[in-house]
């Protein structure tokens, strides 16, 4: 599949601008990505090898990738915001792909991108499914919340590893439960947070929910 990377310098959202790479797809596409990183505090960028991954997977489809760097990280402007202001870069990304590409849009996040992400997507009309990769519980003293998911209407993909020390499995599992229906829940046997040595069974997973559901 053939597909260039350019470096987007007219993204901006209320911190500044945000520092972000866009993977074209080809001419056909019929979705366009969003992709979120995890979290800034713990070394966290969208050049992190779980959002790489995942980029590679969409990538392999045809689809069209949008990463950027939350606000403070990386090359972006402004400063942390603890995953309040980081909603509205989300929001700043998805203006810039509907405007870019006027394509529907398919979302996906690693931990930290995942929840603040989904905060977003749950409710904007021009996103059609998601994927939330690692969803954190609790972690480094912080914890994570998911009661909105019960009014989340779109398909959404969970992939987490039985071994996530961040996402324990009966608190992923009630979550995902509590959500509106079209959740699925793929459990990566043996694989930690980060899904080290596991990275080939996130691949496989995305491709497989996103021809069923989106490319059939």
């Amino acid at each position: 599949m053939t597909s260039t990377l350019h470096t987007i310098t007219d993204l901006a959202g209320p911190a500044g601008r945000l520092e972000a790479l866009l993977n074209t797809g080809s001419h056909d596409a019929k979705y366009s990505v969003l992709l979120c990183h995890p979290h800034p505090l713990g070394g966290g960028t969208m050049h992190n090898k779980v959002v790489y991954h995942a980029m590679k997977a969409f990538q392999s489809l045809g689809l069209p990738i949008l990463r950027f760097n939350f606000r403070g990280t990386g090359l972006s402007e402004g400063s942390h915001d603890h995953g309040r202001g980081e909603q509205d870069d989300v929001h700043a990304a998805l203006d810039w792909l509907d405007h870019n590409l006027h394509l529907p849009i398919l979302f996906a996040g690693f931990s930290f991108g995942s929840y603040v992400g989904l905060r977003v997507v749950c409710s904007d009309a021009r996103v059609k499914g998601a994927v939330a990769l690692a969803l954190p519980v609790h972690a480094a003293g912080r914890d994570y919340a998911y009661e909105f998911l019960a009014q989340c209407v779109i398909p959404k993909l969970f992939i987490s590893g039985t071994r996530d020390q961040f996402g324990p499995r009966d608190k992923v599992e009630a979550a995902v439960a509590a959500a509106h229906p079209l959740a699925e829940l793929v459990w990566i046997d043996d694989a930690d947070h980060f899904f080290a040595g596991k990275l080939v069974e996130v691949q496989e997973a995305i491709r497989a929910w996103v021809q069923t559901r989106f490319l059939c």
